[in-house]
């Protein structure tokens, strides 16, 4: 049974993620989630809103974007976490500015805890993104991956 270095997770360096917010995967992304409001969907109508843009939806900034990364889970494995073994445990949101259609966005990625409950059985890694508009923080999402370590029960 290997445990992360805590220490050594804190330091990691993830790569910082940029991508570009497009008109059509948010319309996309409001069908999928049903969202039936039409500035989401329809410009003319986010315009009428006030919003220079169509806005993005508060879960699109979800880890979910990761996940069309080559190696999604790849800072995990390269601390020593046994993919094998995890289940997503928790995500959170903290909002400080609306994100629109055409932004370019980076996620900028740290571990932030690691921590174990029941005797070791289980093993907590956060991490928290940062979504960054140039220097505006646009949100801060975190995640919380689980390894199961039943052998230490």
């Amino acid at each position: 049974m290997s445990y992360i270095d805590r220490e050594k997770a804190l330091r990691h360096p993830i790569a910082p993620m940029p991508f570009e917010v497009e008109r059509g995967r948010l319309r996309m992304f409001a069908r999928v989630i049903g969202l039936s409001d039409p500035v989401y969907t329809d410009l003319d109508a986010a315009r009428a809103a006030g919003h220079p843009d169509l806005p993005v939806p508060p879960t699109f900034l979800s880890n979910a974007l990761e996940l069309e990364l080559p190696d999604p889970l790849g800072w995990l494995a390269e601390l020593g976490g046994d993919l094998t073994k995890t289940t997503h445990g928790a995500q959170g949101f903290v909002y400080h500015k609306m994100a629109y259609a055409r932004d370019e966005l980076v996620l900028r990625r740290r571990i932030t805890d690691v921590y174990t409950k029941k005797g070791g059985a289980l093993e907590f890694v956060v991490k928290q993104s940062d979504v960054m508009r140039g220097d505006e923080v646009l949100a801060e999402v975190s995640f919380t991956i689980v390894l199961k370590h039943p052998e230490a029960a």
